[in-house]
């Protein structure tokens, strides 16, 4: 995904400027040479609509993630050893902070658990 610059070299021009990155736009080329067809049909959408395709990619993008963490919270209600832990783990964060905080070391360890790893404090690597 490109993003927008923060830094314009041109603080009078009306366009946006946009960051380049050579691998992501091998890999954008590479896509549309092996799918010709489907290119040829996003450059004929509208504007309006290809818009509105991108907000629907992030949309579901949003829903994907949010599924993924009401499963991470659900199995860590099933364990309730485990959630005791976490929840001790994260409570001197600030409260805003503490669902995800919550979430990422409850993946971390239903991984590890998935993998017969011990799991590891987030953060702390071998």
């Amino acid at each position: 995904m490109i993003k927008k610059s923060t830094h314009s070299s041109a603080p009078t021009s009306k366009e946006p400027e946009y960051r380049e990155n050579a691998a992501v736009n091998a890999k954008i080329d590479d896509y549309i040479k092996a799918n010709p067809k489907h290119w040829d049909y996003i450059q004929s959408m509208p504007p309006e609509r290809m818009a509105r395709a991108l907000v629907l990619n992030e949309v579901q993008k949003t829903e994907r993630r949010q599924r993924m963490k009401e499963g991470i919270l659900a199995k860590l209600n099933e364990n309730p050893e485990m959630k005791e832990h976490i929840e001790g783990v994260v409570k001197h964060l600030p409260e805003n902070q503490r669902e995800q905080a919550k979430v990422n070391i409850a993946s971390q360890a239903l991984r590890a658990a998935k993998r017969g790893e011990e799991p590891r404090p987030s953060g702390v690597r071998i």
